[in-house]
Order: C-alpha cells, then structure tokens, then sequence
C-alpha cells in the first residue's frame, strides 16, 4: 500500500514536538525548524542521516523493527504512537493487521444476539459497542437514554463523530468539547494506522473534511491514542451534569468491536442521577425494540 503522505506527515509531526533538549542536545540560537533536525534523530536513532531522510519521505517498507523501534525513541513516542508508525509499516509493507475479515465480523457482530443479552444485563452502567468507524452498534436500555440527543429520529446508526463535528447538540451535551473532539480524531487516526484499507473510516473521514474545518485541523495533527479507560464529563438534557468512569473493553469474538461502559463513582450526585436516567429509561421500554431495530 503506498501510504508514503500518511508516514511522512505523521514522523514530520512528531519530530517537530520534541526539542533538543528533551533529548539532551544543545539547542542553540539559530535553528530554523520546531523540534529536531533529521540529523539529529538520525544519529539519535543510530542511522545515517541518508536513511532516516529515506523513511520522513514515506519510505517505510522494508524497515526492521530495530530502526522502528531506535526511531521511536528518538522522536519519544508513547506507545500509541509507536504502534502506530509500526502500523503504517506494516502496511507500506503490504501486512495489514485486519482488513476485510475484520469489517465483515464486525457487521456480524452488531446482530448476535448474545451481544445485545449481555449488553441488556448490563442495568447500572450505560453500555454500548461501537466499531472502528465510530457507529454505535449496540447499546442497553440506559445507553439509548443516555445518547439520546444524538439518536433522535433518524433511521441510520447513530455515529459518534458525525455527532462530533456535524451536530450543534455536542457542544452543550459535551461541556469540554474540545477535548472531546481531539480524542475522536485522535483514535480515528489509531484506528485508520491500524486498517488502512478500512473503506468505511476513509469515506467518514473524506465526509468530515468536507465538512467540518474543525477536524480537517484535528486530523492534519497527526495525532493518536488510544481510548483505554478514564473519566468524562457530560451535560444530560434530562439530569443535568454527570461525572462517569469509563472503560473500553475489546470483544474479542468480533476484532475491531469495543465494549464500552460508563459508570459512575458509588455515592456522588452522578450516581444518583444516572440512577434517575436509568428509571427514566425504564419508562420507556416500551419503544426499545423500535430503537433497536433502528440501531442495526
């Protein structure tokens, strides 16, 4: 796969956040570059200057892990990143990590039925499965009380970024927005490092730099992470401010599926309002295969 742009720009970002001396090179008074020179990842890395020019120009395939990994910590990636210019490597290379395998279990995996049983046994936690391309799959009863202002009326499956970037909603419902939409992006750059041949991510992301100058900026960054666990804060139209704990868990009868949960700290006034969501949910049974149906 020539994905010489993508390998370029993401090292030249990088090399352009780290200064000398954080890697414990002089600085100096007339440097006309942010962060390091190619020389000085190059002998930082212990290869020729030539090389690493070779590899910040797109020319990835073929380099060792040794070179990735010298790279790596020459430009002080974490470890999102460094998986991720391994990603890309592999894929210069022609050795996807997924590909059309992943996205056809993950079609099937929105309609087990044993996934909707578990995630329907889930009762104190907003849970939802979501797939690479950010479309919520799946989610219990609290869930859908939970993402309701991004649910609505409509018949496609509901998709997190798309709710980001096109909705005016998220910018009450996500009190820290910004952050919000840094790590959506940010995870979609992981994810299409992971699965470049992942057509439905490059349609989304095409869709989004069309229309949204916000991410066009995010997703020129270069920035990647992962989702992993932590905390959020959101503004529910019907209780008002909620704190919750979150964790992403991989299903791993279905690659490119994530579980996700949302909880919240026993005893604070968020439990007692996610408890006040979770009864208002149950109110609304009665419509929940409608909404379902609507989901798959």
């Amino acid at each position: 796969m020539d994905n010489r742009d993508e390998v370029r720009e993401f090292l030249m970002s990088r090399r352009a956040k780290v200064t000398p001396e954080q890697d414990g090179i002089p600085g100096g008074l007339n440097r006309r570059v942010p962060g390091l020179r190619r020389t000085e990842v190059a002998m930082l890395a212990g290869v020729s200057v030539e090389y690493y020019s070779k590899l910040e120009r797109g020319a990835i395939a073929g380099a060792s892990s040794s070179v990735l990994d010298a790279v790596s910590r020459a430009l002080q990636l974490d470890a999102t990143e460094r998986a991720h210019l391994f990603h890309l490597a592999r894929a210069a290379d022609g050795i996807p990590t997924s590909g059309r395998a992943r996205r056809r279990a993950a079609r099937q995996g929105a309609s087990r039925p044993s996934l909707h049983w578990a995630l329907d046994a889930i009762t104190g936690g907003i849970a939802f499965v979501r797939n690479q391309q950010q479309d919520l799959l799946a989610m219990n009863a609290l869930g859908r009380a939970f993402y309701s202002p991004m649910i609505g009326d409509g018949g496609r499956a509901p998709n997190l970024a798309r709710f980001q970037f096109l909705d005016p909603a998220p910018r009450e419902f996500y009190p820290d927005w910004e952050v919000f939409a840094q790590v959506c992006v940010a995870i979609m750059r992981a994810e299409a490092g992971r699965d470049p041949h992942d057509r439905g991510l490059q349609n989304l992301v095409g869709e989004l730099s069309t229309q949204s100058g916000t991410f066009r900026t995010l997703w020129g960054a270069h920035d990647v992470r992962t989702h992993g666990s932590g905390t959020k804060r959101f503004n529910h139209p019907e209780v008002g401010e909620l704190v919750l704990a979150y964790e992403e868990l991989a299903i791993t009868a279905e690659p490119g599926l994530v579980l996700m949960v949302y909880t919240a700290e026993p005893g604070t006034a968020s439990a007692e309002r996610l408890r006040l969501l979770a009864s208002l949910a149950a109110e609304q049974t009665p419509n929940a295969a409608l909404q379902r149906d609507r989901l798959r």
